[in-house]
């Protein structure tokens, strides 16, 4: 088991938003809290640190954690340079991953990607149909191989994964937990089956 701290907690929060016009995802409303702040809570006291990664408003995303880092890299390059921003400025040997758009996942989302790791050197949320890359459990000695595959010109998170030890971690009790939202509307419909159910005041 890894304990709590031996590990880095990270939101990625470095992408464009150009499916919500150009907006910083991350601090879009969603029940009562910017959406960072739902997925803060699945790592609050659970890992060593929390990192944000954010390639605007840090200021802002400074309110939520212990430190926000920008990609190491500028131009937006994808949540692949995030995850290698975040593996080279943990200070742990593990590195959990998460993105800010995510606002239901499972509340234990820590304790079982931790439990469904085993041996591995990277584990991946798979809900029972789908992998959520950007999701993962990942050592962060791999940084130095993940410069070197992004100097190459990768840019997908799955190509890379291949090329290590990986696993996937079950999640298929819950999978409408990693739903992500990319589109306003998205966001209302989700928001909408969230909030709780209020009955009709009695006559």
């Amino acid at each position: 088991m890894i304990p709590t701290h031996d590990l880095t907690g990270m939101i990625l929060a470095g992408g464009e938003g150009r499916r919500m016009g150009g907006r910083d995802k991350g601090l879009e409303p969603f029940a009562g809290l910017p959406l960072v702040g739902h997925v803060v809570q699945r790592f609050d006291g659970r890992v060593a640190e929390l990192l944000i990664n954010a390639n605007r408003n840090a200021d802002a995303y400074g309110l939520f954690a212990d430190r926000v880092i920008a990609d190491a890299e500028g131009g937006f390059k994808g949540p692949l340079m995030g995850i290698y921003s975040g593996l080279r400025a943990a200070k742990t040997p593990w590195l959990l991953v998460a993105p800010c758009d995510s606002p239901a996942l499972p509340d234990d989302l820590v304790a079982r990607m931790i439990a469904g790791i085993g041996e591995h050197d990277i584990g991946v949320a798979f809900d029972g149909e789908r992998l959520h890359p950007v999701v993962a459990l990942l050592r962060t000695s791999l940084a130095d191989d993940l410069a070197a595959t992004l100097g190459e010109g990768e840019r997908k998170i799955d190509r890379w994964y291949a090329r290590h030890a990986w696993c996937k971690v079950d999640m298929s009790d819950c999978p409408d937990a990693f739903a992500n939202l990319n589109t306003e509307e998205e966001k209302f419909r989700l928001e909408a089956a969230l909030a709780p159910q209020t009955k009709p005041a009695a006559p």
